[in-house]
């Protein structure tokens, strides 16, 4: 995967405990340390997203268009 330097700016207290995270080999380095605390973090800000979309959903209504599809007879389904 390509990658991009960036600079970025951390406060002291979070510097000092990223590198003892890397001093005590959990992290290969800064970069990995700081690409994988990113990644995990848009990973719960897009799941998190879902859940909000999810929950806007009427479920009674939801639940009529599951069972409405479930009650049709098969030979009624289209074909793929």
């Amino acid at each position: 995967m390509a990658t991009a330097k960036i600079a970025i700016t951390l406060e002291k207290g979070i510097l000092q405990r990223l590198d003892l995270l890397v001093k005590s080999h959990v992290f290969p380095n800064r970069s990995k340390a700081i690409q994988e605390a990113v990644k995990e973090k848009l990973g719960k800000l897009e799941h998190n997203r879902l859940e909000i979309e999810c929950s806007k959903l009427n479920q009674k209504f939801e639940q009529a268009l599951a069972d409405e599809g479930l009650s049709m007879e098969i030979d009624e389904w289209p074909e793929y």
